[in-house]
């Protein structure tokens, strides 16, 4: 590895702070109306968010001068702690209990979603493999299936909770670095009739997923029930037009879309600031992947390439979805929108992630 260290990419810091600047903005106009309702505070939301961000910044400035080979080094530990973690959340009594998932362990007044970070460690662990078995990844005993085997484990445990928003980013980000690595597409192919089927039988297994099926492809069928976030959320996107009611203006935020400041805030965005706040977005987004994938390929060794290359896919996938979600392309999931979601783990990761990634950029050949 390069032992010249240049100055990390400041186009990737500009286009990060300028989504979470927006993102802090929209909380508090997502969610004023409820904060105020519910703890009679406008800015209840908006304040825990920016200490959040705060202590996101502060870690991914922290990160960005950590050499990214830490991370090889402490892959394993990091991985274990977070299946500890993971199993503590399943624990009655450690783990709580929120919209039906099991998901977060209590830290006093604060709560962390461990699966959250979850998604790191394995990007983490997985570069790891990858960058030292590459030769096997090829041969689907030796390569394909030990790395898919603790990537499904952690799968399975997340969806005990169940999370089943979080796994698919988990999986998906994985099988896109595992299938750059240079696995075969005959085992990807077989691998995905067996995860159709598995995924069919998942939403079989669970009455609620099968009516979020069917309110994707028909919300009206149930619209106060399992079609009614959907609905709500394109009530939202459609009167925002091309510039939008204004920032502040959104009508959905009072009490139609629920919980408007998390998974659906991109909902109230385009409400308030139309197809050209959106636009932007997408534009911001686009920006960033563009040059987490620049920096991926001028990382100096496998290793840095690889976990460069999975935390720009996590970020790609997780926005994918979300936006897919909110605009009725994809069946409802709860996953939030990266860097503009309400979420402090979410929220905290993403910017300790792009630190990561700022440190690869800083012995990156581009």
């Amino acid at each position: 590895m390069s032992t010249k260290r240049s100055t990390p990419d400041f186009f990737l810091i500009i286009v990060t702070l300028s989504l979470l600047t927006i993102g802090l903005i929209m909380v508090y106009s997502a969610s004023a109306v409820w904060a105020t309702y519910k703890f009679d505070d406008s800015f209840f939301f908006a304040k825990r968010q920016m200490l959040f961000a705060g202590l996101g910044v502060v870690a991914m400035f922290i990160i960005m001068n950590i050499d990214y080979w830490t991370w090889r080094t402490w892959a394993k530990v990091i991985i274990i702690v977070c299946f500890v973690m993971l199993i503590m959340v399943l624990i009655p009594g450690v783990g709580l209990v929120r919209n039906g998932s099991q998901s977060w362990i209590g830290v006093g007044a604060f709560s962390i979603q461990p699966s959250e970070f979850m998604k790191f460690a394995m990007i983490a662990f997985l570069a790891k493999f990858l960058s030292e078995n590459q030769k096997k990844i090829t041969s689907f005993k030796k390569g394909l299936m030990p790395s898919l085997g603790i990537v499904f484990l952690a799968f399975g445990i997340i969806m005990l909770q169940p999370d089943l928003g979080t796994g698919t980013v988990l999986v998906g980000t994985c099988v896109v670095m595992i299938f750059v690595a240079g696995a075969k597409i005959s085992h990807f192919v077989g691998l995905g009739l067996i995860g159709v089927a598995g995924f069919v039988g998942l939403v079989l297994s669970a009455p609620y997923r099968i009516k979020r099926i069917t309110s994707f492809l028909d919300p009206w069928e149930d619209p106060l029930g399992s079609g009614f976030q959907i609905i709500q959320s394109l009530y939202a996107i459609g009167p925002g037009g091309l510039l939008g009611l204004g920032l502040g203006q959104s009508r959905q935020k009072f009490f139609y879309l629920p919980e408007p400041q998390t998974d659906f805030i991109f909902a109230i965005l385009a409400e308030e600031l139309g197809f050209i706040g959106g636009s932007l977005i997408l534009l911001l987004f686009s920006l960033l992947l563009w040059r987490g994938i620049r920096i991926a390929l001028g990382a100096p060794d496998l290793y840095g390439s690889f976990l460069a290359l999975g935390i720009i896919s996590m970020v790609a996938i997780q926005v994918m979805i979300n936006i897919g979600v909110v605009t009725g392309l994809m069946p409802v999931t709860g996953i939030t929108l990266p860097f503009l979601s309400y979420g402090g783990s979410s929220l905290t990761l993403m910017l300790a992630a792009v630190g990561v990634l700022l440190n690869v950029s800083r012995y990156s050949r581009y």
